[in-house]
C-alpha cells in the first residue's frame, strides 16, 4: 500500500519520505507527537489533537507549529488513502537538524504526518501494573513528548506478562496511567478518573468521555484499581474499552453497567460530530 507521506508541507511517496539523519526527534527524541484516529477516511477530533500538539510544543519550547498546515497535510494524505474503517494518523513534530547533543539547532523545525490502518482493538483488555512509576513532577510531565522509551518497555513488560496494556503508579503512589491510555475506575457507582496532576496525559478521548459520560477526576490511589467495581481504558484508537483483569485480579463485570453506558453515548456522540 504506497499511501504518500507530508512532510514540511509536501506530499512525498512513502518509499522516498526521508527527515535528517541529525534530527533532534531522532537523536535525542526532542520532538512532541499525535496519534489521531480517522473514521471512513475522515479524522476524528482533529481540532482537539492539533490543540494538544500546539500546547506539548509550548511546554517543550519548540517554536510554535503550523497547525492549519499540518492539518492540510493530514487530509491530504487521507485523500490518497483507502477509506479504512478506522484509521490512525501519526503527527510528528521535531526540533529539526541539530547537534549530536542536547543543544538545539536553528535550521528550523520538522513536521511530518503518516497514515496507515488500525486494527480494531478487543473487547476487553487484561493489564499490567509495570514497577516502574511515574514522575509527576518532571519536566516532560503533561507533554506527549517523542521520548517514549520508557513507555516502549513498560509495554513490553506488560505483553511479556499475558497484558494487553501496561498501567503505572506515580510517585505518590496514586493510580495513573497507561502507556498509550488513560484510565477511569468505577467505585460504589461513582465513575472516576485521576487527575492531571497525577501526571497522566490530558487525553483527548478522556476529556471527551468525562464531558459527555460525567466523571469525577480526583487522586485515586492504586489500589482502588485492583477493589473497583469496574474499570476501562481510553485513548484515541480503542475509545472506551472494558478493562477485564489487573495483573491476575479478574473485575466483578467487564463491560459493567457505567461502563457499557459510557461505550454507548461515547459511540452515540463521536459519530455525530467527527470534530468535537
Amino acid at each position: 500500500m504506497n499511501v504518500p507521506v507530508w512532510i514540511d508541507g509536501k506530499l512525498v511517496r512513502a518509499e522516498q519520505a526521508a527527515v535528517s539523519v541529525f534530527d533532534h526527534g531522532l537523536l535525542v527524541g526532542d520532538g512532541v507527537f499525535e496519534t489521531v484516529k480517522s473514521v471512513n477516511g475522515l479524522p476524528f477530533a482533529l481540532t482537539r489533537h492539533l490543540d494538544r500538539l500546539r500546547l506539548s510544543a509550548r511546554r517543550m519550547e519548540l517554536p510554535e507549529p503550523d497547525v492549519e498546515a499540518i492539518a492540510a497535510g493530514v487530509r491530504a494524505c487521507l485523500a490518497e488513502a483507502p477509506a479504512w474503517p478506522l484509521g490512525r494518523i501519526r503527527v510528528t513534530y521535531t526540533a529539526g537538524p541539530g547537534p549530536l547533543g542536547s543543544d538545539r539547532g536553528d535550521e528550523g523545525c520538522t513536521a511530518v504526518v503518516v497514515v496507515g490502518e488500525q486494527r480494531p482493538f478487543p473487547p476487553v483488555a487484561d493489564v499490567v501494573v509495570v514497577p516502574w512509576p511515574r514522575n509527576e513532577h518532571g519536566a516532560l510531565t503533561g507533554v506527549k513528548s517523542t521520548s517514549y522509551g520508557e513507555n516502549v518497555k513498560a509495554l513490553k513488560y506488560a505483553k511479556a506478562a499475558g497484558g494487553g496494556e501496561a498501567l503505572f503508579e506515580n510517585l505518590a503512589g496514586d493510580l495513573c496511567e497507561g502507556t498509550g491510555s488513560n484510565v477511569f475506575v468505577v467505585r460504589g457507582g461513582r465513575l472516576l478518573t485521576p487527575t492531571t496532576a497525577s501526571g497522566c496525559l490530558a487525553g483527548v478521548t478522556r476529556a471527551l468521555t468525562l464531558e459527555w459520560c460525567g466523571g469525577v477526576e480526583e487522586d485515586v490511589p492504586l489500589s482502588a484499581l485492583y477493589e473497583a467495581d469496574e474499570a476501562f481504558l481510553t485513548s484515541t484508537t480503542r475509545d472506551v474499552q472494558p478493562i477485564r483483569m489487573v495483573d491476575k485480579t479478574v473485575l466483578p463485570a467487564a463491560p459493567g453497567p457505567v461502563t457499557a453506558k459510557a461505550m454507548r453515548i461515547f459511540a452515540e456522540r463521536s459519530a455525530a460530530d467527527l470534530d468535537p
